[in-house]
């Protein structure tokens, strides 16, 4: 059989921010999906060489900034000097790349009560004690939101769950569904969060959890996640999404209301 959808408002999370109209995993990207009336904020933490906990997709700078080499190769100061907001627009000159606390207060500052989805970035450098620091932060640093931490990585997941069970854990992967199951058997996770590409192949044998599907970014694909009112989608779009989750579900800001 597959899952049996209930009637649950999909919650539009924006990927790396709103990814499509910003520059990826900034503050501003992140005060846009925000604005857009996003759900959720799904995005990275890596470890800079000198141990800061860094907002950044990709394991170099090369692609979203005007440097090179490796976030781990280079200190908080380097990476704070980069400009992360040229290569998107020349009126973005100037934006840097965060850390993780700088995101967590501009989300306190919007009096934020939905998702954050932090993804810890492990699976090409295990980044040795990340799960701690996390562990450590969100213990000093109460926040008023729902907290979701994925990875590829399910080391990391185990981890961090070990250090920091009040939050929820998510296993992300693109075709290797057997491990993400096998963690949610154990209960080592709540959620998964496929490929849209595995979702829509494997619809008619979806597993009995909460689907997170991610990049979903057609209009196509946010009606069929809509429709089948999965737990919630990560999109580059928001904006787009909750326009269309209006005319499908009749809901704009869940979030707000929940």
């Amino acid at each position: 059989m597959g899952t049996v959808f209930t009637r649950q408002i999909t919650q539009i999370i924006a990927h790396r921010g709103s990814k499509g109209t910003r520059p990826e995993n900034t503050l501003l990207a992140f005060q846009a999906a925000l604005d857009d009336g996003a759900d959720g904020i799904e995005t990275d933490v890596q470890l800079s060489r000198d141990g800061q906990m860094i907002i950044m997709h990709d394991e170099q700078v090369d692609r979203t900034t005007n440097g090179s080499g490796q976030v781990r190769d280079l200190t908080l100061a380097q990476l704070k000097a980069l400009d992360a907001g040229s290569h998107v627009d020349p009126a973005y000159a100037g934006t840097q790349i965060p850390t993780l606390d700088e995101v967590i207060r501009l989300l306190q500052r919007n009096c934020f009560t939905g998702i954050f989805n932090l993804e810890l970035k492990t699976n090409k450098f295990p980044y040795p004690g990340l799960e701690q620091q996390l562990a450590t932060y969100f213990t000093q640093h109460p926040v008023g939101f729902r907290l979701v931490f994925s990875s590829f990585r399910a080391q990391s997941l185990v981890t961090l769950r070990r250090l920091y069970p009040q939050a929820e854990y998510a296993k992300l992967f693109q075709t290797a569904s057997r491990q993400a199951k096998k963690m949610g058997r154990l209960h080592q996770v709540a959620d998964l969060h496929p490929d849209i590409r595995w979702v829509k192949a494997h619809r008619f044998w979806l597993p009995h959890m909460q689907l997170r599907p991610w990049t979903v970014n057609s209009s196509a694909d946010m009606t069929y996640c809509f429709k089948r009112r999965f737990a919630g989608i990560i999109t580059d779009y928001p904006a787009q999404a909750v326009r269309l989750r209006q005319q499908i579900q009749g809901v704009s800001d869940s979030w707000k209301k929940s």
